[in-house]
């Protein structure tokens, strides 16, 4: 073989370790340069402003993720989840309801929850109901569309947990969605998900030399993997917000029927920013003829699976887990839509 074969086949071997993550996040921030260079500082801007945002929520859960595993304590934890489906179900939805977590910050959580082997349908219930609403939220959405609309908000989100948690667990129960997590995330990308045989909880794992190096890699590839996908979805978001005008999105949803209702359904994945941008343009909206169940379907379906969220899900499950995330968040909008249509008039 040639010196330049070999040259070239080495290059080829670094191109194929070059994380393709990082390398579509280049290739947009160059086209955003090339196209609109004027754009570039805002987009960067904002991607670490929603990145900095979220490092609370993302360290606290990465923390959680690989003390569980140093410790030992997933099996523990597992097995408590496992013993009680229907209630944990229950219990997920509502605390769902209740944890202040957005549709991108609630990832990073469900990585360490599915990491330590909770069973998926509870995982699911909170996944669905955790970004449609917050105590902080439900103030302010009472303020601005009002006290009914905002207390139908709280059941949808409740409701929509709890029709994603059964459902899952039906399918579950039917040999289905056994093992969720993507190849490599379940056995490092993300705390390790698989329950391991049992073994005595270590829970001061700081002193055992071999524990503490699982835990620095549990921690680091967690960090890796969370952090390369958030980050390339606040990219996508920072886009959103510079190209793509409120205004654009309002022609879209006026009228009367199931149609503007299944029309905000479908808009509110790529136009939806995040809910407290929302709730103003939702009240002007209102104010100018649309209706309040194609509002609720816009505010439930974008707060589920805005753009950034789901991408940052692709990341972590299953095509089948994915497809059946996005199912739940666009039939169960709709639902909640024509529900909230008939209930609020």
């Amino acid at each position: 073989m040639t010196a330049l074969a070999l040259q070239l086949r080495r290059i080829g071997t670094s191109a194929r370790h070059v994380d393709r993550v990082f390398l579509t996040s280049m290739a947009i921030l160059a086209a955003v340069y090339l196209l609109d260079p004027k754009q570039l500082v805002p987009s960067v801007a904002f991607t670490l402003d929603a990145f900095v945002g979220t490092a609370p929520y993302l360290l606290l859960s990465i923390a959680i993720a690989a003390y569980a595993t140093a410790s030992g304590a997933d099996n523990l934890i597992s097995r408590a989840f496992a013993g009680h489906p229907v209630r944990m179900v229950f219990t997920a939805a509502a605390f769902g309801a209740l944890s202040p977590f957005c549709s991108c910050g609630v990832i990073p959580l469900i990585a360490a929850l599915l990491a330590m082997g909770v069973p998926l349908a509870p995982v699911m219930a909170f996944w669905l109901a955790s970004p449609v609403i917050d105590p902080a939220m439900f103030v302010l959405t009472a303020g601005t569309l009002g006290t009914d609309f905002a207390v139908i908000k709280m059941i949808a989100a409740i409701a929509l947990g709890l029709m994603g948690g059964f459902v899952t667990m039906s399918l579950v129960a039917r040999g289905f969605l056994s093992d969720p997590l993507r190849e490599g995330v379940g056995n490092g990308g993300c705390g390790g998900a698989k329950v391991r045989t049992h073994k005595d909880v270590i829970w001061k794992f700081w002193q055992e030399g071999e524990r503490m190096t699982k835990f620095r890699k549990s921690a680091i590839s967690n960090m890796m993997f969370l952090g390369k996908w958030l980050a390339f979805a606040f990219l996508l978001e920072s886009l959103m917000v510079a190209y793509i005008p409120a205004e654009s999105v309002s022609g879209l949803l006026g009228g009367e029927g199931i149609g503007p209702i299944a029309i905000a359904t479908i808009v509110g994945v790529p136009a939806y920013l995040n809910g407290y941008a929302a709730l103003p343009i939702m009240e002007g909206l209102i104010a100018q003829g649309m209706q309040s169940g194609a509002a609720m379907a816009f505010l439930v379906a974008g707060g589920v699976s805005s753009i950034p969220a789901a991408i940052a899900v692709f990341a972590l499950v299953k095509r089948p887990v994915f497809a059946l995330y996005l199912a739940y968040a666009l039939f169960g909008s709709f639902a909640i839509g024509v529900i909230s249509q008939v209930w609020l008039g």
